[in-house]
């Protein structure tokens, strides 16, 4: 499979998106280069700013340009965005429901070398907790465009959670569509049903075909849109299985993990095994090490669910 980053697809995006809409103002502190606002800056000088290492001041800038009826994209770290930037997130753009779409790279493990301090875990939680923001997660480049397009079209604050590393192309440019509050069935299943998003669709995939091997019929849902929650398509594949997984890059507190297990613990009580980061800080090293040594491989997750779907105990 080709291999493409979601950030690189977010610059190409933007700069499809400058040519077609000149209401669109990108905003960056500092990191165009890494999270590829650049890409837009270079084709529309006048319509990116770049407001300096300065995460706090990013999201009120991009709250007055909105203010101003211009549509504003806002980039950096996923860790700068949400964590240094929550308070005027909440205050200049959740609360008065703003057209700010805040689009952060660099988000969870696979930032790699550049270690715990960088490395994300925990935003998709503090966004998914703030009223009027929706949360994206999208698996792939292709995903990632169309995303991006909906967004931009859509009034209101969002998050977009974006990765530094390359990825699996899962979905075909020319077909696939993204809606708001819908996941992707991408295989049916009967005992087993993994609900997964960003890149861990990937390694979901995979797992399937692992635990087929062993006897065990696995579905697999891409939920890129987290919240607002596709309910009635987990309540349906999830009404079928014995066992529900969540599989995500990011802590098992806050995430996809938490938001499917409210909503399965509302309408359907079922049995779920979150898999994710455990409570934990992540640590230096390439990803794919990383994703290895925290086991959210393909290998590692199938041995664990199929340990956990042959016992009878609690989790």
């Amino acid at each position: 499979m080709n291999e493409v980053a979601t950030r690189d697809a977010y610059g190409k995006a933007l700069e499809e998106l400058g040519h077609e809409r000149s209401d669109i103002i990108v905003l960056d502190a500092d990191l165009s280069g890494s999270t590829k606002t650049g890409v837009f800056a270079k084709s529309f000088p006048h319509r990116f700013f770049n407001v300096g290492v300065a995460e706090q001041d990013l999201m009120a800038t991009a709250a007055g340009f909105a203010c101003m009826g211009k549509t504003v994209f806002a980039s950096t770290f996923a860790v700068f965005a949400t964590g240094r930037a929550w308070e005027p997130i909440r205050q200049s753009i959740a609360y008065p429901h703003l057209n700010v779409k805040v689009a952060a790279s660099h988000a969870g493990l696979t930032v790699g070398e550049d270690g715990a301090s960088h490395q994300a875990l925990e935003d998709i939680a503090l966004m998914r907790v703030l009223p009027n923001v929706s949360v994206f997660v999208p698996a792939d480049a292709v995903e990632t465009r169309e995303v991006v397009r909906v967004a931009a079209a859509t009034d209101g604050p969002c998050y977009i959670r974006l990765s530094r590393a390359k990825s699996k192309v899962l979905f075909d440019a020319a077909s696939y569509r993204f809606e708001i509050g819908k996941a992707t069935v991408l295989k049916e299943g009967q005992e087993i049903a993994i609900f997964a998003c960003g890149i861990m669709v990937a390694e979901a995939l995979a797992v399937a075909e692992i635990v087929e091997s062993h006897g065990f019929s696995a579905s697999v849902v891409n939920v890129a849109s987290i919240k607002p929650l596709d309910r009635e398509t987990v309540v349906r594949v999830a009404s079928r299985a014995t066992l529900v997984v969540t599989l995500e890059e990011h802590s098992i507190i806050g995430g996809l993990g938490s938001a499917i297990c409210e909503c399965l613990s509302e309408l359907l009580p079922r049995r779920v095994y979150r898999i994710g980061m455990r409570d934990t800080f992540g640590q230096s090293g390439p990803a794919p090490e990383l994703l290895a040594h925290y086991r959210l491989t393909a290998p590692f997750i199938a041995e664990d669910i199929l340990t956990v779907v042959r016992s009878e105990s609690p989790l």
